[in-house]
Parts: C-alpha cells; sequence; structure tokens
C-alpha cells in the first residue's frame, strides 16, 4: 500500500512538472509584450463631409478599428454616437484604446452616413477614411488628415481631427442638474427646442465638446436630464480652466440656432457645491445687441452640483453585488407552427443547431451566470395559451409560478423546450408586464439599499420576434424602472421590422413614458439577432453587444442613488472544492 502511494505521489509530480516545463516553454517562445503605458481617448471631428442623401445632410458615425498583432487583420474597437444632418460632426463619444509605446499600432477611423438602424456598415453609405500610427495621434495632437476613398485618394474639403488625451483611472466626476428659465424663442412657429453643450478649451483655444445633452421640445423653460462627466475630460485636471455651456435650438436639418452661452470653471462648481447654493448663469450671444429690458438670453439654473470620485463597476462586483438574470421568451403565433422547420421555434431533433431563441439565451446567459452565487435563473414565457386554456402574458416556463427558478442557463433552455411543446403560439406581444414583474423584485432589491448597500442589479433578456402591441404601456413600464436597479436587453429574433424597437432604446434621445415623464436613466439595449447570425462568433458577438452597455448602467445607478460599493469581499474559493 505504501508502495502504492510513493508511485501515485511520483507520477503526479512528474506531471506537475512536465506541466510546469510545457508553460515556460509556451511562454519563452511568445514575443514579449510588456503593460501599456496608459489608456489614451481619442475624439474625433470632421470638416466637409460629402453629401450622400438627396433631400438631407448626412448623418454620419466614424467607426475606430485597430490591426491586431501580427496580422493584417482590422477589429472593430468602438463607434461614435450618429448626429443627424451634419456635414462637420464633432462627436461626443471618444474612444478609449491601450497605448503601446514600444509598438507601431496601426489605426484606421473610418466614417459612414448611417441609413439604418443595423449595425452592418454594408448598409451605409462611406464618407471617407483615415489611416496612421496610434503615435501619429497621440504626437501630433490635434492630428489632421484629409479623408481618403477606399483606394487610398484624397476626398477634397473632406478633413478629419482627431485630439488625444491619457486617460487617468479614478478620477473624479462632476454631476450636473441643469434647467434654465426664458431662453429665446427661435422658431417662428412654435417654441424653441433647446440642448446644452459643455466644451473643453483645447490647447490650440478652440472649443471641443465633451458632452451633449437631450433636446427639451417645443419650450423656453427646459430641464435637462441630470448627467455626469470626468472631470479630467472637462479640465484636464486643472479645476481653474475655463469650459463653457452652451445653449442652442436644435433644427432637424443641423443647422441648430445658438441661443447663448457661458463659461465657468469647475473650482467655481465645486465652491458651490459645498455650500449648497444654486449656481445661475446668464446665457449671452456674442452675436445679439441686448437692450436694457433684456440683458441675456435665458438663465441657466444648476439646481444640483456634486463633484465625487466614481467608483468602477469591478469595485461593485468586489463588494460582493449579484447579478440576477431573467429570460424572457416571445411564444407569440407570428413565430410559426413549432412543428415546422422554418418556424423560429422549431427545435432540431439532432440538437446540432438551436434556435435563434436558444442561441440568445446561452450566449448572454452564460456572461451574467458567472456574477450570480447560486446560478438559480428565473424563466418566463409571454403570449402563450397555456394547457390550462388560459391566455397568459407571464408565465413561468417550468410552469411553477411559485418557484420558476431554472439551475444554470442549460437549465432555462431545457425549461424553453419544455414550454415549447405544451404551450400554444397566441398572442399578442404584450411585454410590459414581464418588465414590470422583474422590476418588482428590483423595487424590493431598492428599498433594502440602507441595510444593504449595493448587493444586488436585475438584467432581463427580452426575446421576441415582432413589433410589442402594448407600446405605451412598455414606454411607461421602462421609464418606471429606470429609476430601479435593474437593465433591459431586448434582442429581436426573425426577419421583422423592428424599427419601433429602436425608439425604446435611449442612444438617440430620452425614452419618455405615454405621459409625458422621461426616464431617468438608459436602461435599454436593443439588437437583432440576424445582424450576428452570420458571424462564426455569433453568440460571443451578440453577448458582446448587448451587454456592453451594463457595467456603466450599473455605476449609474448607484452613482444616482448616492451608493458606494461595500467594502470588499473575500471571494477565494477552495481549490479543491473548484476542481470537485
Amino acid at each position: 500500500m505504501q508502495l502504492f502511494q510513493v508511485t501515485v505521489v511520483s507520477f503526479w509530480q512528474k506531471l506537475k512538472q512536465a506541466i510546469l516545463i510545457k508553460r515556460r516553454k509556451a511562454i519563452m517562445s511568445q514575443p514579449s509584450r510588456s503593460g501599456p503605458v496608459s489608456k489614451v481617448e481619442l475624439r474625433v471631428e470632421c470638416t466637409g463631409l460629402k453629401k450622400k442623401d438627396e433631400f438631407s445632410k448626412s448623418d454620419p458615425c466614424a467607426v475606430l478599428y485597430m490591426q491586431q498583432r501580427g496580422t493584417n487583420s482590422w477589429s472593430e474597437m468602438g463607434r461614435t454616437e450618429q448626429i443627424k444632418n451634419n456635414h462637420n460632426p464633432k462627436f461626443v463619444t471618444p474612444f478609449t484604446v491601450d497605448y503601446f509605446f514600444e509598438e507601431i499600432q496601426k489605426v484606421k477611423i473610418e466614417v459612414y452616413d448611417l441609413d439604418n438602424a443595423t449595425s452592418k456598415l454594408t448598409d451605409d453609405d462611406f464618407l471617407g477614411k483615415v489611416e496612421c500610427n496610434l503615435a501619429q495621434i497621440v504626437s501630433r495632437n490635434p492630428f489632421s488628415a484629409p479623408l481618403e476613398k477606399t483606394d487610398g485618394k484624397p476626398i477634397g474639403g473632406s478633413l478629419i481631427y482627431v485630439r488625444s488625451e491619457e486617460v487617468r483611472e479614478g478620477g473624479e466626476m462632476v454631476f450636473l442638474h441643469i434647467g434654465a428659465t426664458k431662453v429665446d424663442n427661435k422658431d417662428f412657429m412654435g417654441k424653441s427646442d433647446p440642448f446644452l453643450e459643455i466644451s473643453r478649451q483645447a490647447s490650440d483655444g478652440s472649443w471641443q465638446v465633451v458632452h451633449r445633452t437631450e433636446v427639451c421640445k417645443n419650450t423656453l423653460n427646459p430641464v435637462w436630464r441630470p448627467f455626469q462627466v470626468a472631470v479630467q475630460a472637462l479640465c484636464g485636471g486643472n479645476k481653474t480652466q475655463q469650459i463653457q455651456f452652451s445653449c442652442s435650438d436644435h433644427d432637424s436639418d443641423g443647422s441648430h440656432d445658438l441661443i447663448g452661452s457661458f463659461t465657468t470653471t469647475i473650482a467655481e462648481l465645486e465652491q458651490a457645491a459645498a455650500t449648497g447654493k444654486e449656481l445661475q448663469f446668464p446665457f449671452i450671444n456674442p452675436k445679439k445687441s441686448y437692450k436694457k429690458s433684456k440683458t441675456n438670453s435665458g438663465v441657466a439654473h444648476m439646481t444640483e452640483v456634486r463633484i465625487f470620485r466614481q467608483p468602477n463597476f469591478l469595485e461593485f462586483i468586489y463588494g460582493g453585488m449579484q447579478i440576477n438574470f431573467t429570460a424572457s421568451v416571445d411564444f407569440t403565433g407570428s413565430n410559426g407552427e413549432p412543428s415546422r422547420p422554418d418556424s423560429l421555434h422549431y427545435i432540431d431533433p439532432s440538437g446540432q443547431r438551436p434556435n435563434q431563441y436558444m442561441h440568445a439565451i446561452q450566449a448572454v446567459g452564460s456572461v451574467c451566470q458567472e456574477y450570480d452565487t447560486d446560478k438559480l435563473f428565473p424563466a418566463l414565457g409571454f403570449g402563450a395559451k397555456l394547457p390550462d386554456g388560459n391566455i397568459s402574458m407571464e408565465f413561468a416556463l417550468n410552469f411553477n409560478p411559485a418557484n420558476p427558478y431554472c439551475a444554470g442557463i442549460n437549465g432555462v433552455v431545457e425549461a424553453y423546450k419544455y414550454a415549447i411543446q405544451n404551450v400554444q403560439l397566441w398572442g399578442p406581444t404584450n411585454v410590459a408586464p414581464i418588465i414590470y414583474h422583474v422590476a418588482r423584485f428590483a423595487e424590493q432589491a431598492q428599498k433594502e439599499e440602507a441595510e444593504k448597500g449595493a448587493h444586488a442589479y436585475y438584467v432581463l433578456l427580452l426575446l421576441t420576434d415582432g413589433i410589442i402591441t402594448d407600446m405605451d404601456q412598455t414606454r411607461d413600464a421602462i421609464v418606471y424602472a429606470s429609476g430601479l436597479p435593474m437593465s433591459l436587453i431586448i434582442v429581436g429574433v426573425g426577419e421583422a421590422d423592428f424599427s419601433d424597437m429602436n425608439f425604446l432604446d435611449g442612444d438617440n434621445g430620452v425614452l419618455k413614458g405615454a405621459n409625458g415623464r422621461p426616464a431617468l436613466r438608459d436602461i435599454v439595449q436593443f439588437v437583432p439577432f440576424r445582424d450576428y447570425r452570420s458571424s462564426a462568433f455569433a453568440g460571443a458577438d451578440l453577448a458582446r453587444q448587448v451587454l456592453a452597455e451594463v457595467p456603466q448602467q450599473v455605476v449609474n445607478y448607484f452613482t444616482m442613488r448616492r451608493i458606494t460599493p461595500n467594502q470588499r469581499q473575500n471571494t477565494a474559493v477552495d481549490p479543491n472544492q473548484q476542481l470537485a
């Protein structure tokens, strides 16, 4: 017996030694690469873009690509927002990339006129590109170059400007809630549609937009949604440097009319935050001659100013915050008879080809499940006729309303497969009940925050094949949920027209409920599954797209509630238990 034990120990020692040697050789064979010197933030502006639309100006968006190390392949790193009707766009959304001093990092920025809501750029008009090295952008600040055609020839009159700045982690943020009174009316019919642009002064003296608010329609007394901006982005860490607030009247053709502007400093805002006093600034239009009866173009009111250090997503995770994932599936008749191969609910008997519903559940759920300790996930359905004859807009896929939880993401998929065999596809496509269902749990978690802190956040994955039939109620549900620890991911399955879905995604403006109440924050992300179906990494690409905004939505929620991460917990796991 003793000889057997010695032999076993000797075997494991030799195996361990062989593994260590193999790992060492693998490491030695790889080209050395130190960590990045830092991260840099790139902000893009363009001038003189070409007109591609027959009856309006182009609607540009900039896309950043970086060449994969040691290859000729380009990887998309991010996209700016789309700016409507503008041939001289100043994009607010920056690109953040790792900067390696010791490497040649090839960069390509392409500009497109977006014509539809899909993520496929092949459907959009190409406006130009620039290829260079990241070092060129960093060393020439601002970097400027003519935009080129696909063949490398310059496009006359079209220029791109890229400004870079080092990203300093853990910096301060400024939280602002701003309104205005008696702004000038710039519209002959109706009232102005005011929005704000906040700009920092660049080294060349120009003003660079770093934040743009939503548009408040038809009002001379706008109140914009609260927002926060990094102090570093506003003034480069110099709190006495001037920052500019400009108010303009939005026009759909892109010819926005300046109402007025003012300048201040972070130091001044910080002082006001310490006293708790409301700051007021008059908007001044330099092109306007004021009379004694009217000395400004309106007055800005900063009703809340806070300077604080913003924690990051991982600090909330380290503090024990749980991501509670819920999947919900559309069982309406428009999906097609499940027994037919052309049905969106058709289940391949061989098990080799999961349908789009199964694919999306696996892709998104496999990421979320790692942040939930018990791995028990509620799974819901809507739009079905149940075995008891009732038509339900909110039922448990396992038909156990008292315990709708499934063990792991595979358990969710199995519950879905069981449900599709036991219900009749029906309708209508009402999704508000599902949103309110999860919102009730998020509301309870919010009530416990005073005692438990940042302990829970809810993510609802809603899979649907068609147009939502209770849109007004759904808008109200999302507005209600925007004040709770909750995010909503909508994946469109099939080939339906999902144009209405983009209305729910607050990327292009603040979503409002049927009664006009605005959402407190953007919590919706919508993507059509078909945009990723042809990809070799469809699941990973889908998950990356729909979950990209969740970390920031988590941070924004707890920042809005003035809740900091809980003290870091020890999450170490016994390696023997982990192997078991």
